[in-house]
């Protein structure tokens, strides 16, 4: 943008003195602040950052008078010779000939995407109207009520359970200040579109009052929920309890079974509503619920609704000494903000004093700087507006008296495998089960007959956010950022403990909805993950023992007494995006390490897995860990695990999954340069000699395949088997294969269970499609079972030649693939299982040791098996070369991949 304006700015508030100060930033002369003026002798955020850099300010009452202008004002505001009238935010009504004076007109932001809700209270009823987007018009002034051309828009979705305060601080602040400096650029430039407005869809709603905003009950949950959130913080619904106005502030969609409480009659409601330990439910007339969290009384007191009936319960506490120099402390805080308050009594309210949220924001700020420990947020301000109230408040949080709620968990109970289990189907964020922010769920499905699970919740955008927000706050500020080495581990064996103790459940919630057969789910998919917390417990409080830390002589430490020494350091905020294959093992092998190292994480499981890592968080906060330290979203991959992977708040990122899918996750991660570390596809080679013991190879490779229906990361892609004994090792797996039990993967008989997803099954099947019509021997299976469900026969292929799409390919199912080659020829049979761009595992099966050292060398992948298959320990490091990812998940290994280091210098 080339040209410069003079302006002036018309209006008032924190959002003009921020257009105020970025088009000050961008070169733009403000040659004069028209604003409101001062309220209980304190001026507006706009008028003080003028009068800081000298910019004129004038502060009328009012610019007209009985309809007319009133002439000293308009002279007055000529004097400064603007060029163009900004109007960021302006309650005035301002003449127009004010309007039109300028050479360029005026300008003026509008939050509502114009011609839609014209007026005062256009945020309000974007939300009581329902809309399910939101945005701002910045137009052109004319005599019309915001009825002028559109020079530009802009526009965003509208969450389930936004508030007015949630739009305003995540969108049409931000971008309003942004849009309010491109507008003036363009207008300086000559580019500025006049755009008329449209007839169609224009509406006008006037300013929402008190006397009018009380709430109809005749309306269903959703126009309830709309109706609260829309007046929220002003001016607030209302309703009458016990002949009492009680104002209803923090609404949400509440979809879940009905919850114990006790009835609170409200007047006009068909249905009492229920005070319940989350707040309080209230019904609409379809029987759907809105959960409400807190009330305001005719006084001003507000509370929590889950306190209605303890409301007036708490006696007053005794102050140490200690706690009253902090008192005195914060009395000087509210002094210095309530300026014009003479002395700062017990009974002074905070707003009633004259002041505003921003002095919200400033007083707890303040208190943050000289009381570190005190955590407090906004509503508790609004919840204890007298001094009194607020310093008692204070007090309670700070000794710690502010007990957390009991963890509240709303189940889909199923009745299975002899038992019922309780299963959480909601996001979990920041210590709580809640719904998705827009609302939406998707079925999870049981791949042993088709039948739905349960409806989970799925995260949305703004809950990734909330997530990375939440994780980062428990990390910087939090406990669990101060808490010692040796504590954390002692979280994280009571966390194992607990997943030992619940083995069982979890175990049929795998088998349920991924399909693995319920004794290996028992001893693999829980049990080595109870292992892996175990394991990385033991690790946390020594860390900064041999090489993790260590003194470093430099040549400068003579003669100035210099000593460096390292140590290891959290990373911060960790994003882990796991597979369907093994959801709770891939959970454990990441999250372990991460947690053990200090870091917080939001986890995204598979979207058709979501179930144990939700049980998983249901189990952490019973362990203790504080709230934030663990995020788990179920949902889309696409969306929250492409967010997570560009988020500037996350600083490392752990990926299990696709190739494909893990070169995009960093080309997203280089947004901010995040670590990375991924496990990717594979298609692991097993080479089998003709001098191996053949029953014992038979028995290895097939369970080097068909382990956990083939749904194996490192699963043998492709067989080598010396052409003297191919014969015999097709036919003795083919007899071998008969012999297995396919069935429901709870029967303790079955051998082969369900393949993952019926997506899953449909690509197993044309993969198979592909080998044939590609001139691979069928010789066994490649078709689905006829049973309900996802089951596919185990399948083997033979005379697959190198250049063949399954020789290439990872099937990730029960699919064997066996070439052969020739007698004796070594480096031969090594060159072609190298071919291949995946290096994550190997096997290799012979007697003769110093050929199987030799080929352990010459194999490109991360983990060789010499005459076994499949033997992983929580102790021993885990990860690929080449396209198979990089980066280590078990063992000491893996905790470098969420440690950075540190090298400190200390002259003395």
């Amino acid at each position: 943008y080339q040209h410069k304006l003079k302006l002036a700015l018309i209006g008032q508030s924190i959002f003009g003195q921020e257009v105020y100060n970025k088009l000050r930033e961008e070169g733009h002369k403000v040659v004069g602040v028209f604003t409101v003026p001062d309220k209980n002798g304190q001026a507006d955020p706009l008028a003080l950052a003028a009068e800081k850099d000298g910019t004129p300010v004038f502060k009328f009452p009012r610019w007209r008078a009985k309809g007319k202008p009133i002439q000293e004002v308009v002279a007055a505001y000529k004097s400064v010779g603007a060029e163009l009238n900004v109007l960021p935010f302006c309650t005035q009504f301002i003449p127009i000939d004010v309007i039109d004076f300028p050479k360029h007109g005026s300008i003026i932001y509008h939050p509502s995407i114009l011609p839609r809700h014209r007026g005062a209270s256009a945020i309000n009823w974007t939300l009581i109207q329902g809309d399910k987007k939101a945005g701002f018009t910045i137009f052109w002034a004319d005599d019309g009520l915001d009825t002028g051309p559109i020079l530009l828009q802009r526009e965003c979705e509208v969450g389930q359970n936004d508030t007015v305060d949630d739009l305003y601080n995540r969108f049409l602040f931000p971008e309003g200040i942004k849009a309010m400096v491109e507008a003036v650029h363009l207008i300086a430039d000559g580019k500025a579109p006049r755009i008329p407005q449209p007839k169609e869809g224009a509406t006008y709603e006037g300013i929402q009052k008190k006397e009018n905003a009380e709430i109809s009950w005749d309306q269903p949950a959703t126009a309830l929920h709309n109706w609260i959130r829309g007046h929220d913080k002003v001016p607030g619904a209302w309703a009458k309890i016990d002949d009492q106005v009680v104002t209803f502030y923090g609404s949400s969609l509440l979809d879940a079974s009905v919850p114990a409480g006790r009835e609170l009659a409200i007047k006009g409601a068909s249905r009492p509503g229920l005070v319940t330990k989350n707040g309080l439910v209230i019904f609409g007339n379809d029987g759907k619920m809105v959960l409400v969290r807190n009330l305001q009384f005719e006084d001003g007191k507000m509370i929590p609704a889950s306190k209605y009936f303890s409301a007036d319960e708490t006696a007053a506490l005794e102050l140490t000494e200690e706690e009253k120099k902090m008192a005195e402390d914060i009395r000087a805080i509210w002094k210095g903000i309530l300026s014009n308050v003479a002395v700062i009594e017990d009974s002074t309210d905070f707003f009633k004093s004259g002041a505003s949220s921003m002095h919200v924001v400033r007083m707890l700020e303040e208190i943050k700087q000289k009381y570190s420990g005190l955590q407090l947020q906004n509503e508790d301000v609004y919840m204890a507006t007298k001094f009194a109230d607020f310093i008692q408040m204070a007090v309670r949080k700070l000794r710690g008296e502010d007990k957390e709620e009991e963890l509240v968990v709303d189940y889909v109970l199923k009745n299975v495998n002899n038992m019922t289990v309780k299963i959480p189907y909601q996001c979990f964020i920041n210590g709580q089960f809640i719904n998705a922010d827009d609302g939406k769920t998707y079925d999870t499905i049981n791949p042993t007959d088709g039948s739905v699970i349960a409806s989970v919740s799925s995260a949305s955008l703004v809950d990734v956010d909330k997530a990375v927000a939440a994780a980062k706050e428990a990390f910087e500020n939090g406990e669990w950022g101060k808490m010692n080495a040796r504590e954390r581990g002692r979280l994280m064996y009571r966390l194992a403990d607990l997943m030992e103790e619940h083995q069982e459940e979890l175990a049929t919630i795998e088998s349920i909805d991924s399909g693995a057969v319920y004794t290996l789910a028992l001893k693999t998919h829980v049990g080595m993950s109870v292992q892996t917390f175990r394991y990385f417990a033991g690790w946390c409080d020594k860390i900064q023992a041999s090489e993790y830390g260590a003194t470093i002589p430099i040549n400068q430490a003579r003669p100035n007494h210099n000593l460096t020494f390292t140590k290891k350091e959290p990373i911060g905020v960790c994003a882990i995006v796991i597979p369907w294959n093994y959801p709770l093992m891939m959970l454990a092998w990441k999250s372990a390490a991460c947690l053990a190292a200090g870091n917080t994480l939001v986890l995204k499981p598979a979207q058709v897995t979501p179930l144990t890592s939700l049980k998983f968080a249901e189990l952490s906060a019973k362990a203790g860990f504080p709230k934030g330290v663990i995020n788990i979203l179920p949902g889309s991959g696409g969306l929250g695990g492409q967010r997570l992977s560009e988020h500037p708040d996350v600083r490392k990122l752990g990926f299990t999954g696709s190739t494909p899918t893990g070169k995009k996750i960093m080309q997203s991660a280089a947004s901010n340069l995040k670590k990375v570390s991924l496990e990717l596809g594979g298609k692991s080679p097993l080479i089998i000699f003709n001098d191996c013991e053949l029953d014992r190879a038979v028995k290895m490779g097939m369970g080097a395949v068909y382990f956990n229906k083939g749904e194996n990361c490192i699963a043998a892609g492709r067989l080598f088997v010396e052409e003297s004994i191919h014969d015999d090792f097709v036919r003795k797996v083919v007899e071998e294969i008969k012999k297995m039990k396919i069935g429901d993967p709870l029967d303790r008989s079955t051998d082969h269970g369900p393949q993952n997803h019926k997506a899953h099954l449909e690509k197993l099947l044309q993969y198979c499609e592909t080998g044939v019509k590609e001139g691979a021997t069928l010789v066994y299976g490649g078709r689905q079972v006829n049973r309900p469900g996802f089951f596919m026969e185990p399948t083997v292929f033979t005379d697959v030649e190198d250049h063949m799409y399954i020789a290439q390919e990872e099937s990730f199912g029960p699919v064997m693939v066996i070439s052969k080659f020739k007698n004796g020829d070594v480096d031969g049979v090594l060159r072609r299982a190298n071919s291949t761009e995946y290096g994550l595992a190997s096997g290799v099966f012979t007697r003769d040791i110093s050929k199987a050292l030799y080929i352990s060398e010459k194999l490109e992948a991360g983990t060789v098996f010499i005459n076994t298959y499949n033997k992983t320990d929580v102790a021993a490091p885990f990860g690929g070369f080449k396209q198979s990812g990089f980066g280590k998940d078990l063992g000491e290994e893996a905790l470098h991949e969420y440690l950075r280091t540190k090298a400190i210098t200390v002259e003395y």
